[in-house]
């Protein structure tokens, strides 16, 4: 009889970080942390099953959330405020996602954005870590950011700016998913995630199109 560590031997290097990977997610306790914690390490719908959004910065004249397109530098916004993105298929497609708060309103500025593209009719699959749009490969779907960036459209604002590109496979077809973002400021209290942390969350829904 083969024992475990024969066979984790006989297989490929891809193939044991892939098992490793595969352990650890289901040895691993549920997630309340943001942005992991929706739909990939947790079930959970969006940052308000763990967050609060209390904070001061509902505004809209203050807020920005932008996905720019990185080799024109032009918003993808549309009139209808959703944003699109459309790829040939095969092309790498890269947006540069902004989010922040602008310098001229008065009282703090949040200092930490979180920020996730997510298909909302895979959050509950719990077969695939994967939670974009099927069919689309990206390199960075998520993150959570220290502002301090700068882009000339929003020259002084408090601001994260980090690119992201997406490449539309094979069998990708036109989609639309959710970009969901936390504007917060201070820290969460461990256990609680609720207390201690200052914040405002918002949706903006994101086309992808095949070209």
């Amino acid at each position: 009889m083969r024992t475990f560590g024969h066979s984790f031997r006989s297989l490929t290097v891809a193939a044991r970080y892939a098992l490793l990977a595969l352990l650890a997610v289901m040895s691993a306790p549920v997630a309340l942390a943001y942005p992991p914690a929706v739909g990939i390490l947790g079930p959970a719908r969006n940052c308000l099953s763990c967050h609060s959004s209390d904070g001061p910065w509902k505004d809209p004249a203050g807020l920005i959330i932008d996905i720019l397109d990185k080799s024109s530098g032009k918003s993808l916004r549309q009139g209808d405020g959703t944003f699109l993105i459309s790829a040939r298929r095969g092309e790498l497609k890269t947006v540069v996602t902004v989010i922040g708060w602008r310098a001229a309103k008065e009282g703090p500025s949040p200092y930490r954005n979180a920020w996730l593209y997510v298909d909302p009719k895979r959050i509950p699959d719990p077969g695939s870590l994967n939670k974009f749009a099927p069919g689309w490969m990206v390199n960075l779907p998520m993150s959570c950011r220290i502002v301090g960036d700068a882009v000339e459209a929003y020259a002084g604002a408090q601001l994260t700016a980090l690119p992201m590109t997406l490449r539309a496979g094979d069998d990708a077809s036109d989609a639309e998913i959710e970009l969901q973002v936390m504007l917060t400021r201070g820290d969460s209290v461990k256990g609680d995630a609720k207390k201690g942390m200052a914040g405002n969350y918002f949706e903006r829904r994101v086309r992808l199109k095949v070209e």
